[in-house]
């Protein structure tokens, strides 16, 4: 099983900024990608950045320039920080872990809780 920890969020004034992070433990032969998510009260989930493993991080078009995401040494944490936040920014953040928990077995895709950001003066 794996295992999605979540930290940072919540009241953010617009215009400031915010950090995510996010670490994976468990049964884990490979992570392929770590990246987050956020989903907006009646929207869908939507990709905010992540980073495929030994490729270039991909970000959502309405982040690009103003959030960086990256992964420590060890591969098996992840974080995400974002500036300018507007009140459209407001959203619960996901962290998503593409892994191969055993050798013999295809990648799964894997959740965190989620963890709550405002963006509101």
């Amino acid at each position: 099983q794996v295992r999605l920890v979540e930290s940072g969020g919540g009241l953010v004034q617009p215009g400031g900024s915010l950090r995510l992070s996010c670490t994976a433990s468990g049964t884990i032969f490979s992570i392929v990608a770590l990246g987050w998510y956020r989903q907006a009260p009646g929207k869908e989930r939507e990709l905010v950045a992540t980073t495929p493993n030994g490729g270039t991080p991909v970000y959502a078009d309405s982040l690009k320039g103003r959030s960086t995401i990256a992964r420590d040494n060890a591969g098996n944490t992840v974080s995400l920080h974002v500036n300018s936040l507007q009140p459209e920014d407001t959203a619960v953040y996901y962290c998503n872990a593409i892994v191969h928990a055993r050798s013999t077995e295809p990648p799964g895709e894997y959740w965190g809780q989620g963890t709550q950001v405002t963006v509101s003066s």
